[in-house]
């Protein structure tokens, strides 16, 4: 956690099965998203890393462990002086789960999110777009439970800055499970902090959009919102109006809305008929 961009760094692997093979580089950027997953949080390095380095280790120059080789990018499949590592801390924090639980264990605040756009930043009255917009509290879910709700942005963990969706997903997964955390919110024009005691995240959560089950039946009849340049009918399994049809020539166009989109509240107010 203590290293910077710019330190030197030894990696050790075995490249294309040659054996022990000892490169060194600098550290070249922290916290990047390579798209792996919602915990994203690599260490770049320029050091020469190749197929067969990965699980191998990189130091710094105190022979402190401060990342696992994992990927690299390269249009070749050589090395091109872009690698990825993943943290010795997120390491360390798998193995001891692993030892004591048998499986990782991350902190669950149970709500859907998605990012902040300029104009729904506008439309809240945010200064900036950063932050997390709650789209929906899954109503088992701790957020629910303290009293998070759609329309929310959440801002701040703890008293730390939340950038994003995905910063706010690894914040969250960082804690263990049972933890509380304060969760500062945008409401109303103003921010609000609750705490939130984090519940296990269930290793079998799947999106509604992804569930055979879940389908979504054939509209009987469907409404047009002339203003928005809107069609949309009643979900008949979930919450909100299905968007059916979208006027190329409209400002909802232009905000991207599409076809199959779910509006589920306007301005914070749920809307259902």
């Amino acid at each position: 956690s203590k290293i910077r961009t710019g330190d030197w760094v030894v990696a050790v692997g075995n490249p294309f099965g040659l054996g022990g093979t000892v490169t060194a580089g600098i550290v070249s950027a922290r916290g990047r998203d390579i798209g792996a997953g919602p915990y994203d949080d690599f260490i770049q390095i320029d050091a020469s890393v190749n197929r067969g380095n990965s699980g191998g280790p990189t130091f710094n120059l105190n022979g402190q462990v401060i990342g696992i080789n994992t990927a690299i990018f390269s249009p070749s499949g050589g090395s091109v002086g872009i690698a990825f590592d993943i943290p010795a801390s997120t390491a360390k924090q798998v193995v001891e789960d692993l030892m004591k639980n048998g499986s990782v264990q991350r902190g669950w605040l149970g709500v859907e999110i998605q990012p902040v756009t300029s104009d729904i930043a506008e439309s809240l009255g945010l200064k900036s777009d950063k932050g997390a917009l709650v789209s929906s509290a899954q109503d088992a879910g701790p957020g629910k439970k303290a009293g998070i709700a759609a329309g929310d942005v959440i801002t701040q963990v703890d008293g730390k800055d939340v950038a994003s969706p995905k910063e706010l997903a690894r914040v969250i997964g960082a804690y263990a499970p049972g933890k509380s955390v304060d969760v500062t919110v945008w409401r109303n024009g103003k921010n609000e902090t609750v705490k939130v005691d984090l519940g296990t995240l269930p290793s079998s959560d799947k999106q509604a959009s992804n569930d055979d089950n879940n389908k979504q039946a054939a509209p009987a009849k469907a409404d047009t919102l002339a203003d928005l340049g809107l069609t949309v009918t009643k979900s008949e399994n979930s919450k909100g109006l299905v968007v059916t049809d979208v006027d190329p020539d409209s400002d909802a166009a232009d905000r991207g809305i599409q076809p199959g989109d779910v509006i589920t509240s306007i301005n914070s107010n749920e809307v259902n008929t």
